[in-house]
């Protein structure tokens, strides 16, 4: 793999995404517009297509795993591994805390999946160093935004809510499908108010939905909305995923 030391690789100048793939890689169209969006932003001309993609997976053989895209000025690179969430994680839920760290909602890399993820690399690190499986920003006037590499969401009575875009936070593939399909309240949640929810879990690309056992101080032991909304995934993605 020869890699070019442009913009990307000294300055996170760069975009990336991060597609499971189920035989076929999932929501790719929805993958490659947010990658051009965040190209765009970044001044890049390079886009990557649904081609591209497909010739790549076919080349390596790959049915099942992750694909991750990763350009900028000079490099277009296609990477592959195994998804490391297994059914365990799902029966548990995750275990998860409050970073420290402040999200700037002022920033627009907030909004764009760059290479500009340091910030949430060492986050997700320290958390694993404390036993946690993710942690969770809030912003500079104390809202919930999302953790580290997931999209967070709360449910009451059956109705589920999710912290607003504005609040400085990445607009999840998974996110996105969950905002279209199910009836999706986008509001300021304050860690305080996390008492008025029976049930949480948190979104991305890889772990699909996956139920919250706790933040914080707060425990999540209802799931039956979170059932709900796995069972419907679970047909996007062949009847494979987890649980």
């Amino acid at each position: 793999m020869n890699i070019v030391l442009d913009e990307g690789y000294l300055f996170g100048i760069g975009a990336f995404e991060t597609v499971a793939v189920y035989d076929r890689p999932v929501f790719l169209d929805r993958h490659l517009a947010r990658l051009a969006e965040a190209l765009e932003f970044l001044g890049i001309q390079s886009r990557v297509t649904e081609d591209e993609v497909s010739a790549y997976l076919e080349e390596k053989n790959i049915r099942a795993g992750v694909l991750k895209i990763v350009v900028s000025g000079e490099n277009k690179l296609f990477l592959t591994r195994e998804n490391h969430y297994t059914g365990k994680d799902y029966e548990r839920g995750f275990v998860m805390d409050f970073s420290e760290v402040r999200r700037n909602e002022s920033s627009p890399f907030t909004y764009h999946k760059t290479l500009n993820c340091g910030e949430c690399i060492l986050e997700k690190r320290r958390a694993a160093a404390r036993g946690l499986d993710e942690v969770v920003f809030l912003n500079g006037r104390g809202e919930i935004c999302e953790g580290a590499v997931s999209n967070v969401f709360f449910v009451r009575k059956g109705k589920i809510f999710t912290p607003k875009l504005s609040c400085g936070l990445l607009p999840g593939i998974m996110r996105g499908y969950v905002t279209e399909c199910f009836d999706v309240e986008e509001r300021k949640i304050f860690p305080d108010s996390l008492g008025e929810f029976e049930e949480c879990f948190v979104t991305n690309s890889l772990m699909g939905i996956m139920p919250v056992s706790r933040l914080g101080a707060y425990e999540f032991a209802k799931r039956d909305t979170i059932r709900r909304l796995q069972e419907k995934y679970r047909t996007i993605c062949g009847g494979v995923l987890f649980p």
